[in-house]
């Protein structure tokens, strides 16, 4: 996105949301000129801007001053996010609140009509002056003899603060619970899924062949080495006849920045060894440079062309995202002049390249790219537009399937679309 388009489009929009939240969660619970009030403005201030700095800061700043912004900045992303929608359901919850108060104010107060005083009992007296000593009461004036509605009664500020404070705490307390659960989603060991897939042209000797897919690490500077090694390790705990990598190794970093956290990859083991197709954070951080060191791993990086297996061919094409720098996918390339007598197997980082895999009679794709959504809306809302967002489907004889992936853009979070390393199982119908 270009600078002069997130200024344009995006920053009104996160400055909204800001003010917002400081409405609600600093201002209607604070008093004025107070040193909450202050701090709580200086924190939302703070927490915007780095969340805003964070993703550039990833590329702009030194390692250590990037990770210090990057922690905050991207934890906040989840935070302000699940924060508004909290706070958007507490409406609800204030309204009731308010109402309730002005309901309890209103049965407090006193209310006289003709001459006696509903709230204590007593008659209202007034001393006559016209009478020597006696007490007469005074005649209510036409149309005063119906009470105001305890609804509409003056609610005092120490109330209205009471609901604001507990709306805010409430709401804080569910956006709290929710980025912690997704941080430690994110972060935590992904799970091993085992699906089978029959492949009708299958050769009978392959039956049962196993690709360990794993998909979108996205090392940043967040996450690094270590990461890496837990997903190597779990890898080849599965025992796999083929490591299939497709894509979004890196976010955003040069080889210089992040390849040594890269360098676990090096020890995947698989019978038949491991794969690399590039993906679109490849193309932003400089696919030539990532492709090189890939390889310097001992990985086989399958660029717009297919090797032959036992039993089947497996092809690979570059992202589409390569399209602007004229190494995008070239499905001829890859597809193209084959036994049609033979199954392939396409790795495609995207599942919407699965438009072109089907015209080119493939049997199966596996992509990454969506993360399943991430985070919860996003998670039913990209299913409503797109439902190749996870799982297994079918497009015409071609079958696609997308994995969840390992790791996540942004915010460490992940809610609603847990991360998985998929064993992927050929079954032949034949055998």
């Amino acid at each position: 996105m270009s600078s002069a388009l997130f200024v344009a489009l995006v920053l009104p929009v996160l400055a909204g949301v800001h003010y917002y939240v400081w409405r609600r969660t600093v201002r209607d619970t604070t008093a004025p000129g107070s040193l909450w009030r202050r701090g709580g403005t200086v924190l939302i201030v703070l927490l915007g801007l780095l969340l805003i700095a964070a993703p550039p800061g990833e590329r702009a700043l030194p390692a250590t001053l990037a990770t210090a912004v990057g922690w905050p900045g991207f934890l906040w992303m989840a935070g302000i996010l699940y924060l508004s929608l909290a706070l958007l359901v507490g409406e609800v919850l204030r309204l009731f609140l308010l109402r309730v108060e002005r309901r309890r104010a209103g049965a407090a107060l006193p209310v006289e009509t003709g001459a006696r005083s509903v709230a204590g009992g007593e008659p209202a007296h007034r001393p006559d002056s016209a009478s020597s000593g006696t007490d007469t009461p005074e005649p209510a004036p036409s149309g005063t003899d119906t009470a105001e509605p305890a609804s509409a009664a003056p609610l005092h500020p120490s109330r209205r603060l009471f609901v604001g404070r507990a709306v805010a705490l409430a709401s804080g307390a569910a956006a709290t619970a929710a980025v912690g659960y997704g941080a430690y989603t994110a972060l935590g060991p992904p799970r091993i899924k085992h699906i089978t897939v029959p492949l009708a042209r299958l050769d009978p000797a392959a039956h049962g062949f196993r690709i360990a897919l794993i998909s979108d690490i996205h090392l940043n500077v967040l996450v690094g080495r270590d990461r890496t090694r837990q997903l190597v390790d779990l890898v080849n705990g599965t025992e796999p006849d083929l490591v299939a990598l497709v894509g979004d190794l890196v976010e955003d970093a040069d080889v210089a920045d992040q390849g040594r956290a890269a360098e676990p990859l090096a020890d995947l083991r698989a019978t038949h060894g491991a794969f690399f197709v590039t993906g679109n954070h490849e193309f932003y951080s400089g696919a030539a440079q990532w492709v090189r060191f890939v390889r310097g791993l001992g990985l086989r990086v399958l660029r717009n062309e297919r090797v032959a297996l036992p039993g089947f061919d497996l092809a690979g094409v570059e992202d589409e995202s390569g399209a602007e720098r004229d190494e995008g996918p070239d499905y001829e390339a890859a597809l193209g002049g084959r036994d049609r007598d033979r199954p392939v197997v396409l790795l495609a980082h995207t599942p919407a390249q699965v438009e072109e895999a089907t015209r080119y009679g493939v049997d199966l794709q596996l992509s990454g790219h969506t993360h399943g959504g991430q985070l919860w809306p996003f998670t039913e809302l990209m299913g409503l537009v797109d439902p190749n967002v996870a799982g297994l489907s079918r497009h015409g004889d071609t079958l696609l399937y997308v994995t969840r992936g390992t790791g996540f853009w942004g915010p460490p979070v992940r809610l609603g679309a847990e991360p998985d390393i998929t064993v992927v199982e050929l079954t032949s119908p034949r055998a």
